[in-house]
Parts: C-alpha cells; sequence; structure tokens
C-alpha cells in the first residue's frame, strides 16, 4: 500500500525540485560536467547541498519532510534551517525544538539562527528581510546549491490579492516564483499545492507543528486577508477563488517577462552616444515598456527596489509624456529625476 495521497502529492512536488537542482549542478561549469543525475558521484563532498527554510508550522514541516525522505534516493545532501525572530517569548527554545525535528527528520546540517527584526516597512516586511538575509548568509556559509520554502497555493492568492490592493502593476500581481533569488537559490515545491494538502500530510506523517499565532493576529495584513478577505470572496464568488488567483499569477508572471525582457532590448536605442536617455525616444514607446526601462535606471542610480512604488514611477513618466516645465522629481534613496535638454537625467540628488 502506497503513502497517504497528500504525502504523496508533497513528496512528488519536491522530487521534481529536486531533479532540477542536480540537473542545474550536473551541467554548472563551477561543479564540473563529469555526471547527470544517473551517474552521481556517491562522494558527499560533490552532492549539491539543498536546505529547508523550516518554521516548524505545517507548511515547512511538511516540507522536511519530503526533503528528507527525497534526498536519501537522489544523489542530495539535505539540511535544515529554522530563523529565529526574536518577536516572541520562548522563540528561542521553539526554534531548538523545530532543529531537533529537522535532525531526527536525517536533516543535515541543521541549524537555528537568531535574527534582530528592524522596523523599515513595517513589521512584516522588516521580518521577512531578517529572514531572507539570514536564509542567504546560512546558504553561503553550507555552501548550498537551492533553499526551499513552504509557500502554497494558498500563500500565492494571498500574494496577489496584496499586490492587487497596492495597485503595483502587473509584476506583483505575478505572486511569487517558482524559482528566485541570485542564481535561483530559492525554490518553492508546493505553489501548485493548497494549504490543506500540506496539512493532511503532516497529519499523515504524525508531524508535530506548531501554528504561530501571528498567523492568526488581526494586526497583520496578512492575516485579515487570509481569515476574513479571503473567505468574503469564496462566500461571494464561490469556491475556485484560491485557483483562479494562483493561475492568474503565472499568466501576468509570463506577460511581465515578455515585458521586461523588451525594455532591456529597448533601452539602448533610448540612450544617445553619452549614455542618456532621450525623452523623444521613450514617449515613442508603450507605456509599459517605457516605464520598465524608467523603473530600472531609476534602481541604477541607488533607488531601492522595494520603495519604488507605482506613484514614484507615474510622476517620473509625466517628465516625458506630461512636460510643462516642472522641476525635479525626488525619489526614494535620495535619488532624483529631472527632464534637462530633452534628456531625462536620473541621478543621486
Amino acid at each position: 500500500m502506497g503513502p497517504h495521497p497528500a504525502v504523496a502529492a508533497i513528496r512528488l512536488a519536491v522530487r521534481r525540485v529536486l531533479h532540477d537542482v542536480l540537473t542545474e549542478h550536473s551541467t554548472d561549469p563551477a561543479h564540473g560536467t563529469t555526471y547527470g543525475i544517473d551517474a552521481a558521484p556517491t562522494t558527499a563532498d560533490k552532492q549539491p547541498l539543498v536546505l529547508v527554510a523550516c518554521s516548524g508550522g505545517a507548511d515547512s514541516m511538511a516540507l522536511a519532510s519530503a526533503l528528507a525522505f527525497e534526498a536519501r534516493k537522489l544523489a542530495v545532501r539535505a539540511g535544515g534551517i529554522t530563523v529565529d525572530h526574536g518577536l516572541q517569548d520562548g522563540s528561542a527554545q521553539r526554534a531548538a525544538e523545530v532543529a531537533g525535528r529537522m535532525s531526527a527528520l536525517g536533516l543535515d546540517p541543521v541549524e537555528a539562527v537568531t535574527v534582530t527584526v528592524g522596523r523599515e516597512g513595517g513589521p512584516e516586511a522588516a521580518a521577512r528581510d531578517a529572514r531572507y538575509a539570514a536564509l542567504d548568509a546560512a546558504a553561503e556559509r553550507h555552501g548550498a546549491t537551492a533553499v526551499l520554502l513552504g509557500h502554497t497555493r494558498d500563500d500565492q492568492a494571498e500574494t496577489v490579492l496584496l499586490g492587487l490592493a497596492r495597485g503595483s502593476g502587473i509584476r506583483s500581481l505575478s505572486g511569487m516564483a517558482a524559482v528566485s533569488g541570485a542564481a535561483g537559490r530559492y525554490r518553492r515545491p508546493f505553489l501548485e499545492l493548497d494549504r490543506q494538502t500540506v496539512r493532511k500530510a503532516c497529519v499523515a506523517q504524525e508531524l508535530a507543528v506548531w501554528d504561530d499565532p501571528h498567523n492568526a493576529d488581526p494586526a497583520y495584513t496578512r492575516s485579515r486577508l487570509r481569515h476574513e478577505g479571503l473567505p468574503a470572496l469564496e462566500k461571494a464568488l464561490g469556491k475556485g477563488v484560491v485557483e483562479a488567483l494562483a493561475r492568474t499569477a503565472q499568466l501576468s508572471r509570463d506577460d511581465a517577462d515578455a515585458l521586461d525582457s523588451w525594455a532591456a532590448d529597448a533601452e539602448t536605442a533610448v540612450r544617445d552616444e553619452a549614455g542618456r536617455l532621450e525623452c523623444a525616444k521613450l514617449f515613442g514607446l508603450p507605456p509599459a515598456v517605457r516605464r520598465r526601462i524608467l523603473r530600472r535606471a531609476m534602481i541604477a542610480e541607488g533607488a531601492p527596489a522595494g520603495s519604488l512604488f507605482a506613484r514614484h514611477i507615474e510622476e517620473v513618466d509625466r517628465l516625458i509624456t506630461g512636460w510643462r516645465g516642472q522641476g525635479a522629481i525626488n525619489l526614494p534613496g535620495r535619488v532624483e529625476a529631472r527632464r534637462q535638454g530633452g534628456r531625462l537625467v536620473i541621478r543621486q540628488g
């Protein structure tokens, strides 16, 4: 008799990601090209290390269990990282318990990392920034090829709705990518699985899980969306909202990727010999392409990508499309944009 259907689903999702990692690892010049998936080396030092980011919740514990199971059948070393944000009483003890559970699954190395959460961007954004910085550092420290994250289809739907509420454009609607980060470090195997399936997998395997009280705290935007917003949408529109939003994310990502590629190709043609952006040439581009070029230019001059919003792009865009002699536009990161002699000048103010 095979495993519970939910357990089979999570293992298959992880297996597919591990095969991708092995294929990429075997063709990476940094690791040599002498072997493939079916003829991988047996020495541990040549096997790629894959880490799981585990909070102890159902999503990440299911992911840790699937990684431990599948890694034993493939030429992959599997480890785990848990991050203690220090935001709740007893968080250090809880992180130690999660690390112990990962070790019991057979993961090695396992590490609990403590971070200091700042205030910039609000509590949720600050915690996320601190967590990813810790995961990046852990991946570098251990030489990990990939870090697995337990985001589900439900998380994807919430992300799409949050992007829609911000009015940030099609890139926000594209949600989370299955592969992201420097050199494709972060992988999200569960983006096509719902949260209920993942939780069932934990019950079937008798995995101890921890439900973060912050996930039910109405003080947090995502928590309100999860417990009030999405249920209200499903009540009004019927079941299938989560699946539809996840599908919207993928379609939006395909469109956004195509527009980003178009903008990258067009950027050279709208610059003069000195590399300055020419307003007349920018004006002739479709708005979606032009605004991407403007955003790229702002970031190149030091504007933080996470602090650039649609209103910033629109204000600078009006220097191209609605020029009436207006002055410089102040942007995040002490960057300013102004129009001079038919050129758009973006630089540190």
